[in-house]
């Protein structure tokens, strides 16, 4: 990485970065070192986004990677300013005011919900709010006031991807009772299928580290397949008490959709005093977008084209999952990365960013 020093500034355009995870530090890295002057807004109490709250200690460290990267951009020059939320702490009119340009790296933080009976008892939450939680724990070394807990608890998964696998990691840390962790897709083939050739990636089982350590504990794989819940019961506290689950097959209908059919006669309950909600995210909050009347996607996505980067206002540019909609970390650092260059480009006439 080298030495940190602060990068020279050949001019005086200000930009400001809307928020730090992996796009707005990327997108802050090429804008500082292309001689500007960089702030970066941050609504949570340490700057980092996904990169310090979404992904669990044991995936990626903190102190030795986040922190450090995060240290190395403020010597350089960054400046980063926490517990400001643009549309409620700060109003967009301010930076549009009071920078030359501006880039929107908010992410894809709307979480997919269920819709379903029960829904709104207690002991139900989102994953991120989980997973959130607990990382400011342990970063605090103190539970806060938002913290959950899993200890000694029947939990329930919804959802068999990335972020449902963190949970699963973390409530074996926290000392759990028993997991499930519920997937309404098929399990995957042991090998590669004939309509999934090289070099497509490999869609076979395979078991992730969540997966792997609940099996060392439990010996089994905590993931149900073809699994769906029809609705969450409660106690007469209004807390949850168990899930209601079907098992499920896949059938095309008139159009040629897989639409999940229930499969009768394999209705399960299972005891949960904690679910966690990890479906996955459908976009961007929407708060922000509409108070700066930015044009969207159909996907309710800010519009602006790969490449390009520049949102419907001029001189405001859109990087990340808030522009391509919920993806990978890498994606993250390379649109930043573009949208940086599209920005300086727009700033100077000219640019020498990659």
């Amino acid at each position: 990485m080298g030495n940190a020093g602060t990068a020279r500034k050949t001019h005086g355009e200000k930009v400001a970065v809307v928020g730090s995870g992996p796009a707005g530090l990327a997108a802050a890295a090429q804008l500082n070192k292309a001689g500007h002057w960089v702030t970066v807004y941050e609504r949570e109490d340490r700057p980092g986004g996904l990169l310090m709250y979404g992904i669990p200690n044991m995936k990626l460290d903190k102190e030795e990677v986040v922190l450090r990267r995060l240290n190395v951009l403020e010597a350089e020059g960054v400046t980063f300013v926490c517990n400001t939320e643009i549309g409620k702490d700060l109003p967009p009119e301010t930076l549009l005011k009071d920078y030359d340009a501006v880039v929107l790296c908010t992410g894809a933080t709307k979480p997919r919900d269920l819709a379903i009976a029960g829904r709104e008892l207690e002991g139900i939450h989102f994953a991120m709010e989980f997973l959130t939680a607990n990382t400011k724990a342990i970063l605090d070394k103190t539970p806060g006031p938002n913290f959950i807990s899993a200890k000694d608890k029947d939990v329930v998964i919804i959802g068999g991807g990335d972020t449902g696998t963190d949970c699963v990691g973390t409530s074996l840390r926290h000392g759990c009772r028993s997991l499930v962790q519920l997937e309404i897709m098929p399990k995957p083939p042991e090998e590669r299928a004939a309509n999934n050739p090289w070099p497509e990636w490999p869609k076979v089982y395979k078991m992730d580290y969540g997966q792997e350590e609940a099996a060392a504990v439990y010996g089994h794989d905590p993931r149900s397949y073809l699994t769906t819940a029809t609705k969450i019961e409660g106690d007469d506290q209004g807390r949850v008490k168990a899930v209601h689950t079907v098992d499920v097959r896949w059938e095309k209908d008139g159009q040629g959709r897989f639409i999940p059919q229930q499969v009768p006669g394999t209705e399960q309950v299972r005891p949960a005093q904690l679910v966690l909600l990890a479906m996955g995210f459908v976009g961007p909050e929407s708060q922000l977008l509409d108070a700066m009347k930015l044009d969207k996607d159909a996907r309710g996505n800010i519009k602006a084209e790969y490449g390009q980067y520049e949102t419907s206002i001029p001189g405001v540019f859109a990087a990340g999952d808030c522009r391509r909609g919920q993806s990978l970390v890498v994606w993250a650092f390379n649109e930043g990365r573009g949208a940086a260059k599209a920005c300086d480009l727009y700033l100077m006439g000219e640019t020498d960013l990659p």
